[in-house]
């Protein structure tokens, strides 16, 4: 309810009010505060019902205390709304005076509040003024610390210098001063007794400075004492004095005696250099108990004192000797190597993947990893040079331990085969590169960081020159060279002995079988001669014979009078033999990589291994099976008394099939190694292209041979074809099924035999251009061979039975499309022999005939006139007509 509309009932109450009778209702009136109406639980409609409450008792009791009658009774049970209306009209009033109270509250804190945040605000302007003016005191003044306009410059700056300058000249002084005590000391009295007293109570330090006294003390007594000008005096990193102590010569003094004690005793030099002596000792006594007590901070500052003497070699060198890693290495170095001699069978074995590296080797290559890392943690806290000792106890171990140890592997190696050293020498390397990297990537004395740069480059020289002597020069590429050509030899060994008993045999049957012996038993001891002669290890000689096919017991004198048994298998191209010796030559690219590596060299090398795989497997392998089968195609050429065999087709399968194998291996492994040298790789390219070409010419030959042979001996067949096969009696019992002369049915199954062996040597262009030639050449034959028979009108039957089956045998060809029309033109001379004259004129009435390809050229009326004159009534009237339009 509006405050509005309360001041009006109010108004409406108390005019009420002064129109009703007065009635006291002071004893029942409840009193309301502020408190009543702010509390959280008020609600009005539960507080009218209590102010509604408290007129019922009243009402209650008077009901109870009147008894005079009902009409009393009635009248005293009316409602009276007196009481009510006097409560609420108090009520309003209370109310209305609670709303002006907290209206004036209201107003007070307002404006309260209204003077609060005025001052707030004033605050908050007055400290962001104070901010902004010590920031501008703060770039004042660093303003004025640096230098900027005229105030000052850099004056705490030049203040502190000027300070440390000279506190400097100040030290120089005192050292000064104690130096020429020294100097008057031991040339004087002859002892060095006040430095004796720093070297015995000054601790690391005072030996640091007594070692750098003295060796000022001998400078001194070069200057001044002109008989020890011929002495050298030791290097020192302290201070130099020019002309003596304080600049002046001493020319008074005698050489002789001018620096002798007073009671003639030793020289001031030999004192100094004695002291010296004794100093370095202490020294070095003192760091080796320091050292075998685990003390790094006693360590450390003898290795500082000791950093004076030879800078620091004589420290080094004691901590390196005395390294267990060493001790125990010098046994280690005599041990003998893994006895498995399985290891050194599968090093050998070309067949076999590489057993990986020596055990030996591998357990000290790991023992070495282990105590670096461990150890650069003492250095670092022992010595603080500890990238110098480092550095020396690295190559120790590299020059000392690793490459003992790696000399006997390889030499061992070495002993067994060629194969067994290169596969010894990567494996090595392989894993003294990863020690390598381990040890850059652990850091050493920068773990957890990363070896720093001269650690690094000590770690990467060790590497290489460990391996240096069996890279230098192409001393690399002649082992793999030389490991190949063997392999390969012996591999070839039964294929070359097949090929040479080939070459130089004599083909009388009465010398056949003394002359085979002969040149096996030359073949055989030839191989054994060389193997002999050769200096190769005897794993090397044992690997040879065995990939040759023959055992050891057929190198003594008595087995080598056995003849070794080579079958025609063993001069044919195997597959599996080439995958094998590209395996070889796969694995020696590798192994080339990864060893000798050099941008700049690996082209050369590539040069040197392509040459090898030409003429290895190129001219060895497959070109003398390629001239094997030329030799066996002109064999089949020149014999005309039977049919020719053709059975070396079957062998070009493998020959084509090397060839791609070799091509590929060339255009995907070689040849981009030699990218980076253009000249070397047009030459590669240029060799392979001319072996390629000369490869494909002998291939080109043979099958020119062999479609030579196939049209000659057809044209044998089509010579023993009987005049009688086209002119059968009349009475002759033909059957339709079987009408082909044993003629056609020959040709037919010799053409079929020859391009079923031809379809499994050949594929693709290379297939489908020689079974067009070929059917082209008998096609040509079968045209003449037609023009010379008369046939009957029953032969004509077999003529077209005849060129039916040729035809049938071309189409199983696969031949191009281009061919089918030299198809039609057998097809036609095939109905010339069979249709009547009449049907004859209208067949020939518009004679169009295409021949099959360019070569044929075009069939003219003309061309014919040949066949319809074998016909055997080509001399009736209705031939004769048709002739004549012929």
């Amino acid at each position: 309810m509006s405050l509005r509309a309360q001041n009006a009932e109010t108004a409406s109450i108390l005019s009420y009010q002064s129109r009703a009778p007065t009635v006291s209702t002071t004893r029942n009136t409840p009193v309301f505060t502020l408190e009543s109406f702010s509390s959280r639980d008020f609600i009005v409609r539960d507080f009218v019902e209590g102010l509604s409450e408290s007129a019922h008792p009243t009402r209650r009791s008077a009901g109870s205390s009147a008894n005079t009658g009902p009409g009393q009774a009635a009248a005293s049970q009316a409602f009276d709304p007196k009481p009510l209306i006097r409560t609420f009209e108090h009520a309003l009033s209370r109310l209305k005076t609670l709303s002006e109270d907290l209206e004036v509250r209201e107003n007070e804190l307002s404006g309260s509040v209204r003077r609060a945040e005025g001052q707030h605000n004033a605050n908050i302007k007055s400290r962001e003024r104070e901010l902004e003016k010590a920031i501008a005191n703060f770039h004042r003044l660093e303003r004025t610390l640096d230098g900027d306009g005229d105030v000052g410059g850099n004056a705490a700056m030049r203040i502190g210098e000027r300070l440390e300058e000279l506190d400097k000249q100040r030290q120089r002084a005192q050292d000064a001063k104690f130096i020429l005590q020294c100097w008057l000391e031991v040339s004087e009295r002859g002892d060095l007794s006040t430095l004796e007293d720093v070297r015995k109570l000054g601790g690391g330090d005072g030996k640091v400075r007594c070692a750098h006294i003295a060796r000022q003390l001998l400078r001194i007594l070069q200057r001044l004492d002109p008989s020890t000008n011929g002495h050298s005096a030791p290097q020192t990193n302290g201070v130099h004095f020019a002309n003596g102590v304080n600049g002046e010569h001493h020319d008074d003094h005698s050489p002789n005696n001018s620096f002798r004690d007073k009671k003639g005793g030793k020289q001031p030099r030999e004192i100094i250099e004695k002291f010296l002596e004794m100093l370095e000792k202490d020294l070095l006594k003192s760091f080796d108990d320091f050292y075998r007590r685990k003390n790094f901070d006693g360590m450390r500052e003898c290795a500082t004192a000791l950093r004076d003497f030879s800078d620091g070699n004589s420290v080094i060198s004691l901590f390196v000797n005395q390294h267990q890693f060493f001790i125990d290495g010098a046994q280690l170095v005599t041990e003998d190597l893994a006895t498995d001699t399985d290891i050194w069978d599968r090093l050998a074995d070309p067949d076999t993947e590489p057993p990986g590296v020596e055990p030996s080797l591998q357990s000290l290559i790991d023992e070495v990893k282990m105590v670096t890392q461990e150890e650069s943690y003492y250095l670092k806290r022992a010595f603080p040079y500890y990238e110098e000792v480092l550095a020396r106890f690295t190559q120790r171990v590299f020059q000392q331990s690793v490459q003992q140890r790696l000399e006997l592997v390889l030499n061992k190696a070495d002993d067994i085969s060629s194969l067994a050293f290169l596969r010894s020498l990567q494996a090595s390397r392989s894993y003294i590169a990863t020690l390598i990297e381990d040890l850059k990537a652990h850091g050493l004395t920068e773990h957890p960081e990363p070896a720093s740069s001269m650690i690094a480059a000590v770690l990467d020289q060790q590497l290489d020159e460990l391996f240096v002597p069996y890279f230098t020069g192409s001393s690399y590429i002649e082992r793999e060279k030389r490991n190949l050509g063997e392999l390969f030899e012996g591999l070839l060994f039964k294929f070359t002995m097949y090929h040479s008993r080939r070459r130089k045999m004599n083909v009388q049957t009465n010398t056949y079988l003394a002359r085979v012996k002969e040149l096996g038993s030359n073949v055989r001891d030839n191989y054994y001669e060389r193997l002999n002669h050769m200096d190769l290890p005897a794993g090397q000689k044992t690997i040879m014979l065995r990939l040759a096919g023959l055992h050891d017991k057929e190198q003594s004198s008595a087995a080598g009078q056995r003849e070794i048994e080579v079958t025609e298998e063993d001069g044919q191209l195997s597959l599996p033999f080439t995958k094998r010796m590209l395996k070889w030559l796969a694995e020696g690219v590798g192994r080339g990589l990864e060893l000798a590596g050099g941008a700049n060299e690996t082209p050369r090398e590539v040069r040197e291994l392509l040459q090898l795989l030409i003429a290895n497997m190129g001219e060895i392998y497959l070109e003398t099976a390629l001239d094997a089968m030329s030799d066996a195609a002109s064999a089949a050429e020149s014999n005309t008394r039977s049919e020719p065999d053709l059975n070396y087709i079957g062998d070009l399968r493998n020959a084509i099939s090397v060839l791609h194998l070799m091509l590929t291996t060339i255009h995907l492994l070689l040849l981009p190694l030699a990218s980076s040298n253009l000249t070397i790789r047009r030459d590669l390219e240029k060799q392979t292209t001319t072996f390629i070409e000369r490869m494909e010419s002998k291939i080109n030959t043979i099958l020119t041979k062999t479609i030579d042979t196939a049209l000659a001996w057809t044209s044998r067949l089509l010579s023993q074809q009987k005049k009688t096969d086209f002119r059968p009696k009349d009475d002759a019992n033909l059957q339709l099924d079987s009408l082909n002369t044993s003629t056609c049915q020959s040709i037919y199954t010799f053409l079929s035999r020859l391009h079923a062996r031809a379809r499994t040597a050949l594929s693709g262009p290379v297939l489908e251009s020689f079974s067009l030639e070929l059917a082209v050449g008998v096609r040509t034959l079968l045209l003449t061979h037609f023009k010379s028979y008369q046939v009957s009108l029953t032969g004509g039957l077999i003529v077209s039975k005849d060129i039916t089956r040729y035809i049938e045998l071309f189409k199983s060809w696969d031949l191009p499309v281009s061919f089918e029309p030299s198809l039609e033109v057998l097809t036609e001379i095939a109905s010339i022999f069979v249709i009547g004259p009449e049907a004859l004129r209208d067949r020939l009435r518009n004679v169009g005939l295409a021949a099959a390809g360019g070569a044929l050229g075009s069939v003219e009326k003309t061309d014919l006139r040949p066949y319809v004159l074998r016909r055997e009534d080509s001399g009736s009237v209705g031939v004769q007509a048709v002739l004549s339009v012929l």
